[in-house]
Order: structure tokens, then sequence, then C-alpha cells
């Protein structure tokens, strides 16, 4: 199994596919099940590489306080021991902010695709971000909206069972909450990378308005809506995966 270390701390990652690298940065608490429906449209044309942010899975779960800028060291150390010299960055939440963190930061950022992101963690709804962390219905209430929950139920019933054994324990969750609490992007202009902001049109963790400022701050940010709540591309995940293939794609075609 293939670990990278960051200052000690182990960290799980596999990649899947072949061609340019994209590398998905978990929300929140949760687990690699959170990217089943995009990695299943990415391997192939591209790499598609999860990873278990510390805390998560098979990673090392070390006593917080975390911070955005550790995880993003975290994700430098993954990329390095993998051997991909330029990634694309897919993030969602907490780890939307990560990649804005890393692309700042390193040179290893070919592009960014932010998921129900702000550029602060002020912008967050405190409560219903806790409220993400249960284990009951009601902990994916913020995420699914009650339609996409009754239609789907043998999907709502398999992602509960994949979070009680991937997601974070209590301790490591809420260090990673503290840490998308206490993110500013200060400097977004300096992200000079193309980025595709991708928001819930019914997001109630991050306000949409939030995710809109973001694209506006980045030199070549772009904004779309996706209809959904805080997990959009995962209640909508044909639009969603049609827009992440379709910036990727337009990036990597020859000029």
């Amino acid at each position: 199994m293939p670990f990278a270390e960051n200052d000690g701390v182990a960290l799980y990652y596999e990649a899947a596919g072949s061609g340019p690298t994209v590398a998905f940065l978990n929300e929140v608490g949760y687990g690699a099940w959170l990217w089943g429906w995009q990695h299943a449209a990415l391997a192939g044309p591209f790499e598609a590489l999860v990873l278990d942010p510390r805390g998560t899975g098979r990673s090392d779960a070390p006593p917080g306080p975390y911070a955005v800028e550790t995880l993003a060291d975290d994700l430098d150390a993954v990329l390095r021991e993998h051997g991909a010299r330029r990634a694309h960055l897919v993030g969602a939440g907490l780890g939307a902010m990560v990649a804005l963190d890393y692309a700042r930061r390193y040179g290893r950022a070919g592009s960014l695709v932010l998921l129900g992101t702000a550029l602060d963690g002020g912008s967050v709804d405190a409560e219903a971000l806790d409220a993400m962390g249960g284990r009951g219905p009601e902990s994916l209430s913020p995420c699914l909206s009650p339609d996409f929950v009754e239609r789907q139920r043998e999907v709502v019933e398999g992602i509960r069972s994949w979070r009680e054994t991937d997601d974070a324990g209590p301790d490591a969750r809420a260090a990673q909450a503290a840490a998308m609490r206490a993110f500013e992007c200060d400097a977004p202009y300096e992200v000079t990378i193309p980025a595709l902001v991708l928001h819930g049109a019914d997001d109630p963790v991050v306000p949409p308005a939030a995710g809109l400022t973001l694209a506006e701050a980045l030199p070549r940010g772009r904004f779309e809506t996706l209809p959904g709540r805080h997990l959009a591309f995962v209640e909508a995940s044909r639009p969603a995966n049609d827009a992440v293939v379709g910036f990727l794609e337009s990036l990597e075609r020859p000029r």
C-alpha cells in the first residue's frame, strides 16, 4: 500500500488510470468515498489520485490542532512520493481551501476545481458544519437535498456505511473543522492558474455568494452552480462531471 510521510505522519494514497494527474482533496471528516462519482469519470483519460488526509482512513491521526497549511504540506509530500511533477487539484470544502493554499505556495498545481468553499472560514456556517459530523440521518441534511435522499435511498445507505469505516474519528474531525474555520486566503490574486468554482445552489454550509466572491477574486476564476446542497457534486454528479472533465480537457488539449 502506498504511503507518503510528512513530519513523521504517514499518509495513505492510491492512484488509478493514466494521463495527467488529478488529486482529490476531501471535505472535513469525509473519507475518499466522497470522490466515487468523480473518480469513475476521470480515471482513464486522467490519473485519479485520492488520499486520506491526516486523521482520516488509513493515514495517521496525530493530535490537533491541524492547519490548512499543514494539510497542504501533506499533499506535497504525497505528490512528491508519487512522482507527480504536476497535478490538477479537485477539492471540496476544506479540501478546496487546501488546494488554494497549495497553489499559492507550491509550483506543482496545474489548475483548481473548488467545490463548496470560500476564501475564509468565517463564511462557513459552524452549526451546519458541526451537524455534518454526526452519524444519524440528520448529518446528511446539510449535504443532500430531501428529494435526492428519497429517490436515491440505496446510495444514501451506501454513504452511511462508507462513513462508518472510512471517515475521520471525532477528535481528528474536530481538528480538521477547526482548520477550516481558521483559514483565510488573504492573497487570492497570487493564485493565477485556471480555477473552476462549483457550488450547490442550496448549500447551507457555505453560501453560494461566498463561492461567487471566491471566483471573482481569482484572476482566472470561473463560477458555476449545480442543483443541490453542499455535496451537489454527488447529487448532480452528471452535470458536475461534465463541468469538471470539460474544464480539465480544455487545459490539456494540444494548442
